[in-house]
Order: structure tokens, then C-alpha cells, then sequence
């Protein structure tokens, strides 16, 4: 039998507290972007014609989220980035968005690229969830 030893002057543990909220700002004056969130997934012609996988068009059977983040009047160099496990932390001049996501992600291989003819930043980041192995 253990017992922990806990400051009583603590008001919480640092398992209640959420992931990403060491990046909540709430006196920040910068608006934050239009975004959206797709998923995509490889499919083939065994899941398209022949249905020989188990895969549907569900986010379940998704590899991939999309985050497609509008800014306008912006540069590509005044764009910062920070990719957590289940948080995406973007900061410009002008624009701040701190996005929650739906699912847990592979944060070491994500992929960034900007469209400046769209003034939009598309984030690519694989999915990661348990029992992946199940669907895919």
C-alpha cells in the first residue's frame, strides 16, 4: 500500500488539468482565424468497388486531419506553429488560434504549407488513435 504525499496547499492535481491550457490566453486582443477541419483517407479500388476492407466513410476509418486556417494579409514568416498531441497553437500579428482537436495526433510528423494565393495554411496531421490496428 503507497500513499501519496500531497501539498494541501495545491488546488488541483496535474491530472486535472486539461492539455493545452498552459497555452490559454484569455487577455490576448487578436482575433482568431476562420478555420475548418477535413479528414481524408487512403482508399483503393478493393474499398471502392469490391468493399474487401472495412473502411467507411466515417471519421473512424479516417487517417488523416486536415486544418485549413484562413489569414489574410498575412506572410508566410510571421506564422509560428506548435503541434501538441491533442492541441494546435498558431500565432500571427494579427490572428491567434488555439484549436482543441477531436482526435489525438502524431505530433513529430505533421505536415505545414501555405497557400499564399489562398492566404490559407494547410495543417496535414495523421491521426492517432488506439486500436487503429482494428481499421486500418
Amino acid at each position: 500500500f503507497q500513499v501519496k504525499t500531497e501539498n494541501r496547499k495545491t488546488i488541483w492535481n496535474t491530472e486535472e488539468v486539461p492539455e493545452g491550457s498552459e497555452f490559454d490566453d484569455t487577455w490576448d486582443p487578436r482575433e482568431q482565424p476562420e478555420y475548418q477541419i477535413l479528414f481524408k483517407q487512403c482508399v483503393g479500388t478493393e474499398d471502392v468497388f469490391f468493399g474487401m476492407t472495412r473502411k467507411d466513410p466515417s471519421t473512424a476509418c479516417c487517417e488523416d486531419m486536415v486544418v485549413k486556417i484562413k489569414l489574410p494579409e498575412t506572410k508566410y514568416s510571421d506564422i509560428t506553429l506548435d503541434i501538441q498531441d491533442k492541441v494546435l497553437d498558431l500565432r500571427t500579428p494579427k490572428k491567434k488560434l488555439l484549436l482543441h482537436l477531436p482526435y489525438r495526433v502524431d505530433s513529430k510528423n505533421g505536415k505545414a504549407r501555405f497557400l499564399s494565393e489562398e492566404e490559407t495554411l494547410e495543417v496535414t496531421l495523421r491521426v492517432s488513435r488506439k486500436f487503429d490496428f482494428i481499421n486500418f
